[in-house]
């Protein structure tokens, strides 16, 4: 990705582009950790608040197709995806499952203003049951046909990420930046779906509280929709927002000791629900 927000080119101040060899080389975005930003942490949120976006595959000529998908992510962010083998792009993705999503936020005024994020990567059908209650849990709607013979869950494994923050900021990042490790927090896995009923039957106040201390509309239905070590997923109708942990977790204990925390601090700031 050679872009930068609005158009601007390499030479704009701050920019997170460096320019290739020779003058008037071709730019090329800075990798995520040589970024003046939080590349790594906008990328990941952009993975789990964004809820439906272009999905590029191959047509069997080697035409490129698009086409618009709904997304979820799994625990440890990889995007997951709900499709009908009637549709081109599942016939693309089963002859070649090279492909990439676009992750755009969108918003007012200029579209290339807002930060967008593209993976690229190989994707894989998987039947695992918390990959299905993940992309549920994101999309209740899609029950109604979750089961039919034809659809089927897709995992795409990703090989690098590029992201453009928006205004003069781009970065490339890696496998292992886009994705969390969750080799010790396996507890948190194995818990969440148990720890997301339970926030939803008994503490729907708490969740409002972390919506609005984290920028959300107050006064709508908040749930949480999934949780892991970094941060919490929640959903209002079509609006979503990420919640993020004041230090990552990895048990049982210290998700509720962060949960309560969260609360308290939403209080003490003056959050209004």
């Amino acid at each position: 990705m050679s872009e930068t927000g609005g158009g601007t080119g390499g030479e704009t101040q701050g920019a997170t582009i460096e320019t290739g060899p020779g003058p008037g080389g071709p730019a090329r975005p800075l990798p995520a950790e040589a970024a003046p930003f939080d590349a790594i942490g906008l990328a990941r949120t952009l993975l789990r608040t964004i809820r439906s976006g272009a999905l590029a595959t191959l047509d069997p000529d080697g035409t490129p197709f698009a086409s618009l998908v709904t997304m979820a992510t799994d625990a440890d962010g990889t995007p997951l995806m709900l499709l009908s083998r009637l549709s081109a792009h599942t016939r693309n993705l089963l002859a070649d499952p090279r492909c990439s999503l676009l992750f755009s936020q969108g918003g007012k005024g200029d579209p290339l203003a807002h930060p967008r994020l593209t993976v690229v990567g190989r994707a894989v059908q998987s039947a695992e049951p918390r990959i299905r209650e993940r992309f549920l849990a994101r999309h209740p709607k899609a029950k109604l046909y979750a089961d039919f013979p034809d659809f089927g869950f897709f995992a795409l494994e990703p090989g690098a990420g590029h992201l453009n923050g928006g205004f003069a900021k781009a970065a490339t990042l890696t496998r292992d930046q886009l994705l969390l490790d969750l080799a010790d927090a396996q507890a948190i896995v194995a818990g969440e779906r148990g720890a997301v009923e339970h926030m939803n039957a008994d503490h729907a106040d708490a969740l409002a509280l972390y919506a609005v201390g984290a920028g959300g509309e107050a006064d709508l239905p908040w749930r949480l929709t999934s949780l892991d070590p970094e941060g919490l997923d929640l959903i209002a109708g079509e609006r979503t927002i990420r919640v993020v942990h004041p230090e990552r977790v990895t048990d049982m204990g210290a998700l509720r000791k962060s949960l309560v925390a969260m609360a308290a601090q939403a209080r003490a700031t003056g959050a209004r629900t």
